[in-house]
């Protein structure tokens, strides 16, 4: 191995290091702050702390499909798989994170709802979102030639990203039970209490970190595979001749 590359691969575990610990200390800030010192709900009561960790799910999972879509549009254009091994790894934490979205929305929605799934067009647009990258990973292993499953999965994270924003404003274009956004909602301050807010942060910055992790540990597994795979084979050695008195055997 060259010496350049020792160093950039030591650097790369130096990063995902820093990003498991960091990661770390903000989930244990995370439980202290939201289970602690942020107060309950006036109207929800405690099912409401299923904030903290629902909704920057869904905003790191927004990020993951994002960048899907800037990955996605590099493949095509460079048609390079090491882009494409970007994408994946985003599409897998995205579609991973939509399906905790909904499951904890689920469980938040029984107590102030009463009932574990409703017909709002949050939770159906976001129903279709993970569908759609669930397609994304499945047309993956449709071809044996790795490029001809690059360029589909592109072509789904570049159009399936539309959904993206139809999950996001939903709430604002339809009548929803789903409340409106929080803190990204249009105009004047986030309706919530200071200790509320920072611990809806702090979820943030935890799930973009371990998303982060997840993320670069993910890549390196999928960079190796891809070595394998596209390694050329090595040629067999010759069988040894053996010169005898009777002529060569």
């Amino acid at each position: 191995m060259p010496a350049e590359q020792g160093t950039t691969d030591a650097r790369a575990a130096t990063v995902r290091r820093a990003l498991g610990v960091g990661a770390g200390v903000a989930v244990v800030a995370l439980l202290i702050q939201g289970l602690v010192l942020a107060p309950p709900d006036a109207v929800q009561g405690q099912a409401q702390r299923l904030m903290y960790v629902h909704v920057p799910t869904a905003w790191v999972a927004y990020l993951s499909f994002a960048t899907v879509l800037v990955a996605s549009v590099a493949y095509l254009w460079w048609r390079d798989l090491r882009w494409d091994a970007r994408a994946r790894a985003a599409a897998e934490i995205g579609t991973g994170l939509t399906a905790l979205t909904l499951a904890l929305g689920s469980l938040w929605g029984r107590p102030v709802w009463g009932v574990w799934w409703a017909w709002d067009p949050r939770v159906v647009s976001t129903a279709v979102l993970l569908l759609v990258y669930v397609g994304y990973l499945g047309v993956r292993g449709l071809s044996a030639d790795p490029h001809v499953n690059a360029r589909r999965a592109a072509v789904i994270g570049v159009l399936g990203f539309v959904e993206v924003p139809i999950v996001h404003f939903s709430v604002l274009w339809w009548r929803s039970l789903h409340q409106p956004p929080t803190v990204l909602r249009p105009g004047g301050a986030p309706p919530i209490a200071a200790p509320m807010l920072t611990a809806l942060l702090i979820g943030v910055a935890a799930l973009t970190l371990l998303a982060a992790w997840v993320y670069l540990r993910r890549l390196v597994q999928l960079t190796a595979r891809r070595a394998v795979l596209t390694a050329e084979p090595v040629p067999a050695a010759p069988a040894p001749i053996h010169v005898r008195a009777g002529g060569i055997r």
